[in-house]
């Protein structure tokens, strides 16, 4: 089956991470999301996707120089100029002429791929949107159903105490050739705001299934750092990062890294390749990436240290991200 994974803009939220590193490929637990993107496709028979992509497109095609991930093909695309997330959809699926999946590149999540298109086809549904549960709606598109699914509208946003449900669009999709084909070629258009509710007004082929599945939008710094420590802690699966030993109770240390005997560290947490913790460091619920250093004394909670950066001996970092080849100063 192929799919489509639309990469988007830069990421605007997570500056200054992603002036030099598209969203996508910042790590999640020393694997960059788009890996592990891949991989959930992969798992669910996926052999083929599209990225479509904006910002910085050189670092993807750098990122995977043979056009491959695993046993998956990969294709590239560029918007040079923003076509929505219909258009870009539209301009990725060029000559695909077969059920479709879609997904957002910034959304991560272990949602049951295979569930989602046995609902799809079972009620011989043109579009089926994954829906996801949340507190608060009025960030998001709120889809209501009826009892077998079938969409009976799109609220965009509404006020919290409005909503007419807190099940939200997920950002994930399965399309039949006919829904690609009513998109009209190079132009803007949203998928969300044009293309499913034009599908309302005439026979109700459009369909969401509700799912209790992991799903973070990791836009945001706080949703980026809830990211890092939700894989830490296992909920997408053990090891939380291929080749990682687990050193004490959710505490998972990758090759070459060291931790000095007086140093204490409690997880869930990461400990990437090469990565040193000196004495008498504290580290608790953190993720530190490859080649980084936390000096004698520090202490770390709830924060990640991204490639190469140093931790001075005694600072104090809580809820943080450090960004690659930082140095951080004494607390």
């Amino acid at each position: 089956m192929k799919a489509v994974v639309l990469v988007g803009g830069e990421g605007t939220r997570l500056r200054p991470l992603t002036l030099t590193t598209p969203k996508p490929l910042l790590p999640i637990a020393n694997v960059a999301f788009l890996e592990r993107q891949l991989a959930w496709l992969g798992g669910h028979g996926v052999d083929e996707v599209v990225l479509s992509l904006g910002y910085l497109p050189n670092a993807f095609t750098e990122h995977f120089s043979d056009d491959r991930f695993g046993d998956i093909k990969l294709r590239f695309v560029v918007e040079h100029e923003p076509l929505g997330t219909a258009g870009g959809i539209r301009f990725a699926a060029e000559g695909i002429d077969e059920r479709l999946l879609v997904c957002n590149g910034d959304v991560l999540t272990d949602l049951d791929l295979g569930e989602l298109v046995r609902f799809h086809a079972e009620r011989e549904a043109a579009a089926t949107i994954a829906l996801t549960r949340v507190e608060d709606p009025s960030a998001f598109g709120v889809v209501p159903t009826r009892a077998d699914g079938e969409v009976v509208a799109f609220v965009e946003k509404p006020p919290r105490h409005q909503a007419p449900t807190n099940w939200i669009n997920a950002g994930t999709y399965v399309l039949e050739p006919e829904v690609i084909d009513s998109i009209p070629p190079r132009l803007t258009v949203s998928i969300e705001r044009e293309t499913f509710p034009r599908m309302l007004e005439g026979p109700g082929r459009l369909f969401a299934m509700q799912s209790g599945a992991y799903w973070l939008d990791i836009g945001t710094p706080q949703k980026y750092l809830e990211a890092q420590l939700d894989v830490a802690s296992g909920r997408l699966g053990t090891p939380p990062v291929e080749g990682a030993t687990e050193l004490a109770a959710g505490v998972w240390i990758q090759p070459g890294a060291t931790v000095d005997p007086s140093a204490f560290v409690a997880g869930p947490s990461v400990i990437g390749v090469g990565a040193r913790i000196g004495a008498r460091a504290r580290v608790e619920a953190s993720v530190l990436g490859p080649g980084t250093i936390v000096g004698e004394g520090a202490n770390l909670l709830r924060s990640v240290v991204l490639r190469g950066a140093t931790v001075a001996p005694g600072a104090r970092v809580t809820d943080e991200v450090v960004g690659p080849e930082a140095g951080l100063p004494c607390g």
